[in-house]
């Protein structure tokens, strides 16, 4: 793996032509005019993304990075560090939610190493990208290097470039990441911290009032950095760097990137900061219960497609949401118009 990341040239999905022809094979279909609703939204984004008036999605992968973060040791989860690693092996395992949820979609799970506090057996599923054994801790410097943030940037890319297919859904697992999305959300979208810190895994009133002291001092130790990488760097995890990675590569190759919940949000914040065009490929797979979700999604100007006061993120939403992505190109290519069924429009 190369220490240094080449950032990508993204281009737009913008085609006012080919989405006219989108719109209008949409408008044909058997049913009402926008009476699929969301689903013709994503239809069109599909057709965009493919170049295609019928798009068909080959060989899904979903992709989750792992890291350990420096600040879990101050308290700001309700779990140990030591969950981070035990979680990996669960999903390796098959046991984890979004094993479940993914094994039921039909999805194959690829688990990234980007910097887990553990040393794992290599074996299927599993990819040994470790820049380090977690990040140092936020609240007193840089959580990365500079060289260590491009080294996970860069295993990101890797990780896409090394599957098949034409999209990508994206998880993570890493105690303590809910801090580092907050304070990405806090400085990238102008949130209030107060309005981004939630309950994380489980933490009670007093738990949260601590972490959101602690990410405060992370804030005012890093208040001069503006630069989207550079804050990435100095507030992100070893696993959200490599989820940009991953989604700056991504949608350089014109594959559908399903985002799953907060921090993988984080993420694409931080991979739209630096790519604007890499928002045209993104889905976003539901709004969870996370306090900060929905000012991210905002900030992205994003509509999910799932609401069920989920917080657990692992991309076990984008695992439940897929079939829905799924029907969305089904309808372009399957369903019938009025024409070829012989079914009178609203004209007569």
């Amino acid at each position: 793996m190369s220490d240094t990341f080449l950032l990508p040239t993204v281009q737009s999905t913008a085609d006012a032509a080919l989405a006219a022809r989108l719109q209008q094979r949409i408008d044909r279909k058997t049913k009402p005019l926008g009476a699929l609703g969301q689903l013709e939204r994503l239809a069109l984004q599909l057709g965009l993304v493919q170049r295609t008036e019928a798009p068909v999605l080959q060989s899904p992968q979903l992709l989750v990075f792992a890291g350990d973060h420096g600040l879990a040791r101050r308290g700001v989860s309700a779990y140990p560090q030591d969950v981070t690693w035990q979680m990996v092996e669960n999903m390796l395992a098959g046991g984890a939610a979004v094993s479940v949820f993914a094994r039921r979609a039909g999805l194959p799970v690829t688990v990234v190493d980007v910097g887990v506090a553990h040393d794992f057996a290599p074996r299927p599923g599993l990819l040994l990208h470790k820049v380090a054994a977690g990040t140092a801790d936020a609240s007193q410097g840089p959580a990365m290097s500079d060289a260590q943030c491009q080294a996970a940037l860069a295993a990101g890319a890797q990780a896409v470039r090394g599957l098949p297919g034409n999209a990508v859904l994206l998880g993570e697992m890493g105690i303590g990441n809910t801090s580092s999305a907050a304070m990405l959300l806090a400085r990238l979208a102008d949130v209030p911290l107060e309005a981004a810190v939630g309950r994380g895994t489980g933490l009670d009133a007093a738990g949260v009032a601590r972490k959101r002291a602690l990410l405060a001092e992370a804030l005012a130790r890093h208040a001069a950095l503006h630069q989207p990488l550079a804050l990435l760097a100095a507030l992100g995890g070893f696993e959200i760097a490599g989820l940009v990675g991953a989604m700056l590569q991504a949608a350089y190759e014109r594959r559908l990137i399903l985002v799953d919940g907060f921090i993988v949000g984080a993420a694409a914040l931080v991979a739209c900061a630096v790519a604007p065009a890499v928002r045209d490929y993104c889905v976003f797979a539901h709004v969870g219960a996370e306090a900060g979700h929905a000012a991210l999604l905002r900030a992205l100007q994003a509509q999910p497609l799932l609401a069920l006061d989920m917080r657990l993120g692992e991309g076990s939403a984008a695992a439940l949401a897929w079939p829905l992505v799924e029907a969305a190109a089904l309808m372009l290519t399957q369903m019938a118009s009025f024409e070829s069924a012989g079914v009178s429009d609203s004209a007569g």
